[in-house]
């Protein structure tokens, strides 16, 4: 029997399936599945090789059942529709009870096993009155579940700054952290308007070239560093490492770009800062990005 990736439920899991014996399914196949939450609509990504596998930390496993079928996606449509309108009612009795959450979303397992809803709270909730009242509307079991502005925008956001659906909302399994110092490596702007994605944190995309940027780093003389030039001794003030360019001063105080290969570093020993002004004398540095 084959095993394949598939992506599933409204928070985009992706797991090992295995498929009915001697049945294979192409990549973006709608599929019905088992999963632990119960019967659920999803999408066929790939084969489960062990090189993919072997990527993903600890996925969850079941059965795919079968493709969908036209009645299997009319009924995914009118579950969606559902979801829409449990939402209202959700939030009525939320009002009602006066919790203080603010609901995100809910999703309606395709099987009918369960409705979860998803929300937002800076606090504990007792939520218990509020499932009970839900579970009287649905009959069903009702699953609350409390997420991040991260997982917000997975749920919600469509678009990017970029242009393209968000990555939250598409192929990105789990959150990636995010820091300042990212975006100083790769000399972002450092705007926070401007390098915030749509839940309001740093951007996502900003650690994905990071490791190599790092990397490349190691090459580079520190940033306050001398360094014989072309140009004779110079003093490091910023890195331009994609370009794999210093930004240096000369001793005449001309700021020139050398290439990191044309840079050999000088010891301290050897009289390095002779002939520059001292640090109160210096020019202001290049900017806020050249300083880690």
């Amino acid at each position: 029997m084959a095993d394949y990736i598939v992506h599933y439920g409204e928070m985009r899991f992706l797991g090992v399936f295995t498929a009915p014996a001697g049945q294979e399914f192409a990549r973006s196949t709608p599929v019905i599945v088992r999963t632990e939450r119960g019967l659920e609509s999803g999408e066929v990504l790939t084969a489960a090789t062990p090189e993919v596998v072997a990527r993903l930390a600890d996925p969850p496993t079941g059965q795919i059942l079968r493709a969908m079928t036209p009645e299997d996606l009319h009924e995914q449509a009118r579950m969606k529709k559902h979801a829409r309108e449990e939402l209202d009612v959700c939030q009525k009795y939320v009002d009602q009870l006066a919790l203080n959450m603010q609901l995100v979303e809910v999703e309606h397992i395709f099987g009918g096993e369960r409705i979860i809803v998803y929300y937002l709270a800076e606090n504990r909730v007792d939520f218990r009155e509020l499932v009970k009242l839900l579970a009287g509307q649905f009959q069903t079991r009702i699953e609350m579940r409390q997420i991040g502005v991260r997982d917000e925008a997975k749920l919600l956001a469509d678009y990017g700054d970029c242009g393209c659906p968000v990555c939250c909302n598409t192929h990105l399994v789990e959150m990636p952290p995010v820091s300042m110092r990212m975006a100083k490596l790769q000399k972002a702007t450092l705007d926070p308007t401007k390098i915030s994605g749509r839940c309001g944190r740093l951007k996502c995309c900003l650690r994905y070239e990071f490791d190599y940027y790092e990397e490349l780093q190691r090459e580079f003389p520190p940033v306050g560093a001398f360094v014989m030039t072309p140009e004779g001794k110079a003093k490091v003030l910023g890195h331009e490492i994609f370009n794999r360019q210093l930004q240096v001063l000369t001793e005449d105080r001309r700021r020139l770009l050398v290439p990191v290969e044309k840079a050999s570093p000088l010891g301290a020993d050897k009289g390095a800062g002779e002939g520059f002004p001292a640090a109160s004398e210096e020019e202001p540095p290049a900017g806020p990005g050249d300083q880690e």
